[in-house]
């Protein structure tokens, strides 16, 4: 008797546990894990792309970039682009007279070489323009490319219902680009931590988590590109803000994506300082503020009434332009995500 009792005790025990192993296995990280239109996703796009901006003086366009060496002419004088430094010379030669046309022309073959790493060779200029014709419109938002990240990275995937599906290994930023440039919606994806990461001064940092990778990035954005980071200043800012009406492009609140809560209102920055947002035949009023600190700018949003709370905070400015305003909300166990877009 007391051997069968034994017996049914260790089977019960073999049991649980193999199901408490199991169940560890399958259920998903919800603190680390993100999809597609996650702020971490793009952030890691646009780190692991094909440089495609740093050559905009070729080609006028971030869509891709022209694989060198290269032979141009502008206005009448040849130049052969052997590396990035050549560049300037190009650039000498548009500058060079005000009365001309400026205008890069390629001796063709050339090769071009788009984000997500796949070439295509142009025999002329009429290929060039179909290829121009086809690109997606630019946020404006170019590479983060004075950064990188160490491979290789493990990645787990996740099913909409929360069950680990499979683990990949990257091991290169086309990889990387490829992988989630290509995720479905309701695939989500959790990085293995720790990572490493090379920073804009060469030293290899760790990094153990979401948030840690996506302050990384968002912190070497003013590194690598300048002219997107809003080190213009505030009054740059400022006049970009109070110039036309936005609508809010995208709204990450507490870990959920809230964009849809801000459908069809406009926002109307005026230079008293003070904001409008309009919806259908409701107007919501509100105040804005501008401030600078040590080295980054603050949005300060407060507006009438609790419908817009979710937006009502000091807002971190990570970059700009003339159409789209990035900003971002660090808490101590989240981070929110504003962007502003021009109509």
């Amino acid at each position: 008797m007391n051997v069968f009792l034994r017996s049914i005790l260790i089977i019960s025990i073999l049991f649980f546990g193999s199901c408490q192993k199991e169940e560890e296995t399958v259920v998903q990280d919800t603190t680390q894990s993100f999809e597609r239109s996650a702020p971490i996703a793009g952030l890691l796009i646009r780190t692991s792309q094909n440089p495609t901006s740093l050559d905009n003086v070729l080609d006028s366009s971030s869509c891709f970039s022209v694989q060198l060496p290269v032979t141009v002419i502008v206005n009448g004088n040849q130049i052969t682009v052997a590396d990035a430094s050549d560049y300037q010379l190009v650039q000498d030669a548009i500058d060079a007279y005000s009365n001309d046309d400026d205008l890069v022309n390629f001796v063709y073959p050339i090769t071009i070489r788009f984000q997500n790493f796949q070439t295509q060779v142009l025999t002329d200029a009429d290929d060039l323009e179909d290829v121009l014709d086809s690109c997606d419109d630019d946020d404006g938002f170019d590479e983060i490319d004075c950064i990188s990240l160490v491979y290789p990275i493990q990645i787990n995937i996740y099913d909409s219902n929360n069950q680990l599906a499979n683990t990949v290994t990257i091991t290169s930023n086309s990889g990387l680009f490829n992988f989630l440039n290509n995720l479905s919606s309701n695939i989500y994806v959790a990085i293995n931590y720790p990572i490493s990461a090379v920073d804009s001064y060469g030293q290899t940092v760790t990094i153990n988590s979401n948030s840690e990778l996506e302050n990384f990035i968002d912190e070497a954005i003013d590194d690598c590109d300048d002219d997107n980071s809003g080190g213009s200043g505030s009054s740059a800012l400022a006049s970009i803000l109070t110039s036309g009406t936005w609508f809010i492009q995208y709204c990450y609140y507490d870990e959920e994506d809230e964009t849809y809560y801000y459908e069809d209102f406009d926002f109307d920055f005026n230079t008293d300082e003070t904001v409008t947002a309009v919806k259908n035949n409701q107007t919501i009023n509100g105040e804005w503020e501008l401030e600078t600190e040590a080295t980054y700018q603050k949005l300060d949003l407060h507006f009438d009434g609790s419908q817009l709370g979710y937006i009502e905070t000091e807002w971190k400015v990570i970059e700009f332009n003339t159409t789209i305003i990035r900003l971002k909300k660090q808490h101590s166990d989240r981070t929110d995500y504003l962007t502003f877009k021009k109509n």
